[in-house]
């Protein structure tokens, strides 16, 4: 039993360190997250918080979980698949921190959303059992401009991520055909460049054509 005991507490204290200092407060008021480090803030970025009728609970919670390709299994309604990449599990009924649209009103269905960039630094910096306050009132709206020049993140895979070209952009990233835009723009580019190649091959085989067919001097057909 006193093993028992030694083990859980090594795993505690573990985690403690892990997480030493370190503080997530989400202000619904100002539609902000902020990340505490002994006390100072180290960044902070914009977030949607949830909308009427679906309001983000308030109040003292920790990071369950966190898990980089989450996949929704709730939403949409009735089951589920809305992708929540750099997901930070807030409660164990539904609410999380994870990349998302960020307009400048409460817009979630509880999530806390963060803006390209921001989501991928919070999820690298917190651990999980850091802790979370979200506290305030959140408005209707508030006074600022939407993001569309959130800086990109590298895919980890051949698969693009989620507003990987778009920014913010809600119609680059809720897109079934991410960075449309600019795979077309590869096509078009990709199909001149294959007319160029085409017209220079047909213009090399007429003139061998040409070379072939030439009239022989004397020379040249005694020498044949």
């Amino acid at each position: 039993m006193k093993q028992i005991l030694a083990v859980f507490t090594a795993i505690f204290m573990t985690a403690s360190l892990l997480h030493a200092g370190k503080k997530i407060v989400v202000d619904l008021s100002k539609q902000e997250a902020y990340a505490y480090e002994n006390g100072r803030v180290v960044f902070h970025g914009w977030v949607s918080t949830g909308k009427p009728g679906h309001r983000t609970p308030t109040g003292h919670f920790r990071v369950l979980e966190k898990d980089i390709d989450h996949v929704s299994s709730r939403y949409p309604e009735p089951n589920g698949g809305a992708e929540m990449h750099y997901m930070l599990r807030v409660t164990g009924y539904g609410v999380a921190m994870h990349l998302g649209y960020v307009p400048n009103y409460p817009a979630s269905h509880g999530c806390i959303r963060m803006e390209n960039g921001f989501a991928q630094k919070m999820y690298r910096w917190a651990d999980v059992g850091t802790p979370i306050v979200i506290r305030g009132t959140p408005p209707r709206r508030v006074d600022r401009p939407i993001s569309r020049n959130a800086p990109r993140y590298a895919a980890r895979s051949r698969k693009r991520s989620p507003g990987e070209c778009g920014g913010n952009d809600p119609l680059q990233m809720l897109s079934s055909v991410p960075c449309k835009k600019k795979l077309h723009t590869e096509r078009v580019k990709k199909k001149k460049k294959d007319r160029v190649m085409a017209k220079r091959k047909h213009h090399l085989k007429h003139e061998l054509s040409e070379n072939n067919h030439k009239p022989q001097t004397p020379l040249e057909a005694l020498k044949g």
